[in-house]
């Protein structure tokens, strides 16, 4: 009976007829009129949902979520000088910021000084410089390491920026063991999409599972690594593109830790997630349900973890910077309200909102308290913090989670298949052979053809355009501040014993040829006050440097 009337129903559809448009997904899935139980009638409540906090974690990481407390607002914040952004942290946990995020500038990431020739002009422009631990000694003033999570969003020179940040804690007085935050470390996904590296991938590695090794022992509340699709999906990468990528990567940093003789249970409870909130409001719910019922079944099935915590993926979320225009500026506030409710519903642990000032500059500081007040009106005034999954059981919802949960496990066997059974060295192959690289030129390519070709709209942009429009004062980074941070990590490099750093130096340069943990290694040059730039230059004599094979 119920066919019959739904046969009816679609007769009376197509006798209606359709508007012309492209009934898709942002990433170009193909979307029905309507969901109904046909659509899931394979589903099984108790394999494929279960209950939060139970395996297989589709509903929910924790038995309690939002009822139990709410996402952590997390705003990514650094510019100019490290006093600026010390003043920019405290005005945000003044106004209900719950955690910092660290945003570093483009000399920082690419690990050189802020005096290095190749740093003119980029000191302190997108986010802030830091130098060595004098710099980390200011940002943090007055701020109690040891009482706020620390979010530091950088890959490349991660374990050297980790090792600024430990020195600096310990000049507080903080017990390492009470430390806690996120630290990106995510070097796969820089050769993927961000294109910020230092060292060939296997120098990386050594590193990272240094860190990994590390952070068990010494800073165990610490995360070591937050696996990062948000910049796989800025680089044009469809959903299920990111979904797929990333992790991979964390399969990939799971085998990193185990091929070095750690228990599973040990080290992955310290990985993390970074996924991107795009505008697709319900690709993106479906995109985070899906991740956390993949990696629960991966980490309990293939990599044997049999702590119930191991299987829990943890994630942040960041709206999407590449969804923002610099036309009509305004409407930035509505995208990233809509993205970022489809990260709650999606059932985020925390949460960055961007502002709407973040597609032509650093935010000012206006921007920064609507975007954190768009995520407090979200947990305080729409009620959809009250329920757990609430879209849960939705036909539409579980189909497309089945749908994106399916297109990922496809690319795990072309990854697996690359790497003779290896996640690890699927990743390297494909890097290598730059297949991650063109899949997501591939998808980027077709995006940026409908938006061209008026099959899809950007409000402002292609429909709705406002000739009239006039500027926005935006924040603008005085060229003094280069000088006067150029000027700083001079004073320190003059001011510190220098038999002390060029001995802490030369220990690492000479550990990093062995099999020793660096880690310890780099906290010394950091209390020796060694600078970022020279001890990526140390760790270069031994590593070398990549360079990207270009492909076209």
């Amino acid at each position: 009976m119920a066919r019959d009337e739904l046969e009816r129903w679609r007769e009376h559809y197509r006798q209606a007829g359709e508007r012309d448009a492209d009934f898709q997904t942002l990433s170009g899935e193909p979307l029905e009129p309507l969901y109904t139980p046909e659509d899931v009638k394979d589903l099984e409540y108790d394999r494929d949902l279960g209950y939060p906090g139970h395996y297989p974690m589709t509903r929910g990481v924790y038995h309690t979520m939002y009822r139990g407390r709410p996402w952590t607002m997390r705003q990514f914040a650094g510019f100019g000088s490290v006093a600026e952004t010390n003043a920019r942290y405290k005005f945000l946990l003044k106004h209900g910021q719950g955690g910092l995020s660290v945003a570093f500038d483009m000399p920082t990431l690419m690990g050189r000084d802020s005096d290095d020739p190749r740093s003119e002009g980029e000191v302190g422009r997108c986010g802030v410089a830091t130098d060595s631990l004098a710099d980390f000694e200011t940002l943090f003033d007055g701020i109690p390491l040891e009482d706020t999570t620390t979010s530091m969003t950088i890959s490349g020179p991660a374990t050297i920026l980790f090792a600024f940040f430990l020195a600096a804690a310990e000049k507080q007085g903080a017990d390492w063991k009470t430390l806690d935050g996120t630290l990106q470390t995510d070097i796969l996904k820089e050769y993927i999409a961000q294109k910020e590296w230092i060292f060939p991938p296997r120098p990386h590695l050594r590193l990272i599972g240094d860190l990994i090794e590390f952070c068990a022992k010494e800073v165990p509340k610490f995360h070591p690594i937050s696996v990062s699709g948000y910049h796989i999906r800025e680089a044009g990468s469809t959903a299920a593109q990111e979904l797929a990528f990333t992790l991979a990567d964390g399969f990939s940093y799971v085998e990193l830790g185990r091929d070095r003789g750690l228990d599973v249970d040990a080290f992955s409870q310290g990985l993390s997630f970074f996924f991107n909130a795009h505008i697709d409001f319900f690709e993106e719910i479906a995109k985070y349900r899906a991740a956390r019922r993949i990696w629960a079944r991966w980490l309990r099935d293939r990599y044997g973890a049999k702590d119930e915590r191991s299987w829990r993926l943890r994630f942040h979320t960041q709206t999407a910077g590449c969804s923002l225009t610099a036309q009509q500026p305004e409407n930035n506030i509505v995208r990233t309200a809509i993205e970022a409710l489809s990260a709650v519903l999606g059932g985020t642990q925390s949460l960055h909102t961007n502002a709407l000032d973040e597609v032509l500059a650093l935010p000012t500081e206006k921007a920064a308290q609507i975007a954190l007040r768009t995520q407090q009106i979200i947990a305080y005034e729409t009620g959809v913090a009250n329920v757990i999954d609430p879209l849960g059981g939705s036909y539409f919802v579980e189909s497309l989670t089945n749908r994106m949960e399916g297109a990922a496990e496809e690319y795990f066997a072309k990854i697996e298949e690359m790497g003779k059974g290896s996640m690890l060295e699927g990743m390297l192959v494909g890097i290598e052979r730059g297949y991650f690289q063109s899949e997501i030129a591939d998808a980027a390519f077709r995006e940026q053809e409908l938006y061209e070709k008026g099959r899809m709209v950007k409000v402002g942009v292609n429909e709705f355009v406002d000739p009239d429009e006039g500027p926005i004062d935006i924040l603008i980074i005085a060229p003094e501040t280069e000088d006067r941070q150029i000027e700083a990590v001079q004073r320190t490099r003059a001011g510190r014993d220098q038999s002390k750093a060029e001995q802490a130096l030369a220990s690492l340069k000479s550990a990093a040829g062995g099999d020793d943990n660096l880690i310890p290694l780099l906290v010394d040059c950091a209390r020796a006050y060694c600078t970022e730039g020279e001890i990526t230059d140390a760790l270069k004599e031994v590593f070398g440097e990549y360079t990207e094979t270009p492909r076209f």
